[in-house]
């Protein structure tokens, strides 16, 4: 294990060891060790920028919830175009991810990391699938503001049911994510009734 090597960014370079491990092996192999030996670096950086391993789990899942703003923003940019249906079909496909779906497990299953993204996002939820909410709650409001969602529209109910439905069928997809065409049925149906034809 190499212990003397010079890390330019050490932090990015652990979330980025970290999501390969995720990415490849799954949320049971995500350790501080595996972390540190995917980086390349002795286990002392990973402890020498995080006072802990549930500290380092969590700023990972808030720098890759901060990822996803992007998307959030061209999606509202799209309000207006294309179908409503067939532009939170493709956001979906973007936002659910591998990544996304890993990272809701390890939040789910370690307690410690689970309270202090509590103290960081306050406003509750499982974060990804909270940011998540957040994205596409924002663009359906965009949306029902030109009329393209009907103005009685629960959006507040209608979103987490959507945010549900879809990381049901992306956690259980075995490694093959859903396609578009099951997703674009998910929204659909989800949606029947809320979104004006066209």
């Amino acid at each position: 294990m190499p212990t003397g090597v010079h890390l330019r960014d050490p932090r990015e370079q652990l979330f980025g060891a970290a999501e390969h491990i995720l990415l490849r092996d799954g949320p049971d192999a995500l350790t501080s060790r595996a972390v540190t030996v995917e980086a390349g670096c002795a286990k002392g950086v990973l402890h020498r920028h995080f006072e802990s391993f549930d500290a380092f789990l969590a700023e990972f899942v808030l720098d890759r919830i901060e990822r996803m703003r992007p998307e959030g923003a061209a999606l509202r940019e799209a309000a207006g175009a294309r179908t409503v249906v067939d532009n939170l079909t493709d956001a979906v496909l973007r936002l659910f991810g591998p990544l996304a779906v890993s990272i809701v497990a390890v939040v789910t299953f370690q307690n410690q990391v689970r309270v202090r993204l509590r103290e960081a996002r306050p406003a509750g939820g499982v974060p990804v699938l909270a940011e998540i909410v957040d994205i596409l709650t924002a663009y359906l409001e965009a949306e029902r503001e030109r009329g393209r969602v009907a103005p009685d529209a629960d959006v507040a109910v209608l979103v987490p049911t959507l945010v549900g439905a879809l990381h049901l069928r992306f956690a259980d997809s075995d490694g093959t994510p859903p396609g578009a065409e099951d997703v674009r049925g998910i929204v659909a149906t989800v949606l029947a009734g809320a979104v004006a034809p066209g």
